[in-house]
């Protein structure tokens, strides 16, 4: 089901782009989910610089889900303002004074909420879309929505698990993007699954090095 132009005059620059290969590409999507894929790789290497690439995508997005008739994904963009403000808090405050952000799996007791906000989440968001009619693939949409917000919360905390939540949302978002004629944003849900890949890689490897680091630090002042 492709979407066509809103007809609203704020929304215009949002239509805007080109033909690539019969199909409509919006500079606001492709530029949007540039950086987003920026976000993600800035992600892996745990810099700062992803929660201000993040808010530029997600304005961006915001515009371009609006004119797809995407309610989920544009209520998405709105709300990713708010914990793009509180992970970029969290970072700072934890690399204060030039410390290296430390991440970690999360604890059962974590895991357990991570999955019952997105379980709970995705079956409430999802039957308010159904009853309003806000989008026209509510399971899919509802998904996508919490499950991104529960990963954008699991990074802001610093938990190598958002990766795996990130591949579960990349699964779905393929394709209800394609369906949805965002076809930039489907071809970049496919670079995030291999991105998230590599972030769950890399923040493993530094956990188990901080870890062994923090072992021999233990094991040398027991013998000093």
């Amino acid at each position: 089901m492709g979407a066509e132009q809103s007809g609203v005059w704020w929304l215009d620059w949002a239509y805007a782009g080109f033909t690539l290969f019969g199909e409509h590409v919006r500079w606001a999507d492709l530029v949007g989910n540039l950086a987003a894929l920026a976000t993600v790789a800035l992600a892996v290497r745990r810099s700062m610089w992803t929660w201000p690439v993040q808010l530029t995508g997600a304005v961006l997005l915001f515009a371009v889900s609006v004119d797809a008739h995407l309610t989920g994904n544009a209520l998405k963009q709105v709300m990713f303002v708010g914990l793009v403000l509180y992970g970029w808090t969290r970072w700072a405050r934890a690399t204060r004074g030039g410390a290296e952000l430390r991440v970690r799996p999360a604890t059962g007791h974590e895991r357990g909420v991570l999955l019952g906000l997105l379980v709970g989440g995705t079956v409430a968001v999802a039957l308010l879309f159904e009853a309003t009619g806000l989008s026209w693939a509510p399971w899919p949409d509802a998904f996508i929505f919490v499950g991104s917000a529960v990963a954008t919360f699991g990074q802001s905390r610093a938990l190598i698990d958002f990766w795996f939540v990130w591949i579960a949302v990349d699964l779905v978002g393929v394709p209800l993007a394609l369906m949805s004629g965002l076809w930039v944003t489907g071809a970049v849900y496919i670079v995030f699954f291999v991105l998230a890949a590599v972030g769950i890689r890399d923040w493993m490897r530094r956990h188990r090095a901080a870890e062994a680091a923090e072992a021999a630090e233990r094991a040398q002042g027991a013998v000093a």
